[in-house]
């Protein structure tokens, strides 16, 4: 059995960094240069790569703590809707609105459904799963790759897509694909609990 593991643990300060990064990666998408895109992206692409180790980390070292198990997913959800927020701002479009709201919309439900799941004894069966695992990949590739490029817009204020755009689109859709994907196999697995069966 795992012992309690102190907050101030290598998992946990890499969790309160990516937190910390979160103002800076705005501050940075905004600046009037050319390097603040790709700044930003590689600033988001180090955060997204850390969420993934923390946790693996806290396991291999025996530093898990329920503070590290409650941070992590709130530094994780913070960083992608602002992130998010962001480029609907930037790109302003509803190619990107629909896929940032179905995705925020995606980590709201889940995270209410786990915080309930776990009020009744049951949060095992809405535990992070491998559909889960690969979505956040999907999605820390999709919003790397829009951060990185800024659309430029033609007169008539319509985006100027190039090649570079057209994956970033595709790669954000997929991840939203796989974030409706993962939110009904953690509904199924909640649905007896919610909806329990007449007897």
């Amino acid at each position: 059995m795992s012992t309690p593991a102190s907050p101030l643990n290598l998992p946990n300060i890499m969790t309160l960094t990516r937190l910390a990064a979160i103002p800076v990666l705005v501050l940075v998408f905004f600046l009037p240069f050319r390097w603040s895109d790709l700044c930003a992206a590689g600033l988001f692409l180090a955060a997204g790569i850390t969420d993934m180790v923390d946790g693996y980390l806290a396991r291999k070292l025996d530093q898990t703590s329920r503070f590290g198990a409650f941070l992590d997913p709130v530094a994780d959800k913070l960083i992608v809707a602002t992130a998010l927020v962001m480029l609907v701002q930037v790109h302003a479009n509803l190619w990107l609105a629909v896929p940032a709201i179905v995705i925020i919309s995606r980590e709201i439900t889940v995270s209410a459904l786990r915080e309930w799941m776990a009020e009744i004894g049951k949060r095992g069966r809405v535990a992070v799963s491998a559909i889960g695992k690969v979505k956040t990949v999907a999605q820390i590739a999709a919003i790397t790759a829009l951060l990185a490029d800024k659309p430029a817009f033609t007169e008539l204020g319509d985006p100027i897509m190039t090649p570079f755009l057209w994956l970033a689109y595709g790669l954000l859709y997929v991840a939203t694909g796989l974030t409706l994907w993962s939110m009904v196999a953690y509904l199924k697995a909640a649905w007896p609990e919610l909806w329990p069966p007449r007897k």
